[in-house]
């Protein structure tokens, strides 16, 4: 079946210069996009590398403890965005406050990986391969749950997508994945290590490449990334009130929008933003927390207005290797904790809810009595994600030796 050229640059939202051809791998995207016969649901995974300090972000202001805990880096009762009268958001993330009112974002409060470990390396690595404890495994979660995922129409070679300079261990694995690091630039990697450094642009990528990734779908992928060009995505423009703020993440989700509203096949993405480890002067309502809070949830807000009806499919998840001490240190700052908070942000998400069992912050409530505990698995809540959103209810495969039953899912989707 054929798809007019009018069709394809109607519903891909480029303004595509020139005569050339449609190829064909971008004619059978459009086809699927238009005609829906397969799965357009994607699920995009953001980590917090560094620690989040989840008390800070989603205050527990109606907890006594919190304030006697943090005298000086505490967040104000005025200062916080109230959200249901024990809970409220860090005044930098008023972009996330319309999400939360119209219920499209969700929070789950004292979840994170059960892992003791209190390595930022080791955290990390246990919660992309999603075996918590287990340094063996030698995939990603996020690729494992591609296995038994209803594939896209195009079946297409961006069906997985890192936002970065190489492909992140969450995303590694037998599936097809690839890194890209700037449209403009179409600075791609794949998941050959052996690739040379001079490598820098798909098209050196691809002569030099020995990967089956990149050369089994090499000749499609070639074609789209060349539309791309054409298109000169540099001048990309935003869809109105997506004001993207300036900075690598903020950087990173436009382009996963344009990806996405190119209509290339996106079902999985992953991008990440530092600077989150705050031992020394973490701030209040403004210092180090409150400008990334702000890089943070600005990004994440223009990236949904940006997305249009597409995120009516979309769910976005967000996770951070574990999180801070509830007591600040002696330079105004935290250690290194235990649980955290996750935002689940999506058309299908029941939002404007608190989810978990919160612990509570009194001595005898802290974990080792330094620490939030853990009383949500980030397992139970990706779980939920993967199986009622992006339709692969094999669990078992996607986070091996968990038990990730329906009866456990926080029903935070519709």
């Amino acid at each position: 079946m054929s798809i007019t050229r009018r069709v394809f640059l109607r519903n891909s939202g480029l303004a595509v210069v020139g005569t050339a051809a449609v190829p064909s791998f971008l004619t059978r995207a459009a086809f699927g996009a238009v005609q829906g016969g397969a799965s357009n649901k994607r699920l995009v995974v953001i980590f917090q590398r560094g620690a989040a300090d989840g008390l800070n972000i989603v205050v527990p202001h109606g907890e006594p403890q919190y304030y006697a805990m943090r005298p000086s880096i505490n967040i104000p009762r005025k200062a916080v965005i109230d959200l249901n009268g024990f809970f409220g958001l860090h005044p930098a993330l008023e972009s996330f406050q319309p999400l939360w009112q119209q219920r499209q974002l969700a929070i789950v409060h004292a979840a994170g990986s059960p892992d003791t470990t209190r390595s930022h390396f080791d955290a990390q690595d246990f919660m992309e391969s999603g075996t918590p404890g287990v340094k063996a495994t030698e995939d990603g979660w996020l690729n494992r749950s591609l296995r038994a995922m209803p594939e896209t129409a195009a079946n297409s070679a961006f069906r997985a997508i890192a936002m970065g300079p190489s492909l992140p261990r969450i995303l590694s694995g037998s599936q097809p994945a690839v890194a890209l690091n700037n449209i403009s630039d179409f600075g791609i990697g794949g998941r050959n290590p052996k690739a040379s450094p001079v490598a820098s642009t798909f098209e050196a990528m691809y002569d030099n490449s020995v990967d089956t990734v990149l050369h089994g779908t090499g000749e499609e992928t070639f074609d789209a990334v060349k539309m791309l060009k054409a298109a000169d995505p540099s001048k990309y423009k935003p869809a109105p009130g997506a004001d993207y703020p300036k900075g690598r993440f903020g950087d990173s989700l436009r382009q996963l929008a344009q990806l996405i509203k190119a209509n290339l096949g996106v079902q999985v993405a992953f991008a990440d933003i530092g600077g989150w480890d705050h031992h020394v002067n973490e701030g209040s309502t403004d210092g180090q927390i409150a400008n990334v809070l702000r890089e943070f949830s600005q990004s994440l807000a223009a990236f949904w207005t940006d997305l249009g009806d597409l995120g009516e499919d979309t769910v976005v998840v967000t996770m951070s290797e574990f999180g801070r001490t509830a007591r600040e240190n002696g330079n105004r700052g935290t250690d290194h904790g235990h649980a955290n908070v996750m935002f689940v942000l999506g058309g299908p998400v029941k939002g404007g809810k608190v989810y978990g069992r919160w612990p509570g912050l009194d001595q005898s409530q802290l974990y080792e009595g330094r620490d939030l505990a853990l009383t949500t698995d980030f397992r139970q809540v990706i779980g939920e994600a993967v199986a009622r959103h992006m339709g692969n209810k094999n669990l078992n495969d996607v986070f091996p030796g968990y038990e990730n039953q329906p009866s456990k899912f926080l029903r935070f989707l519709g």
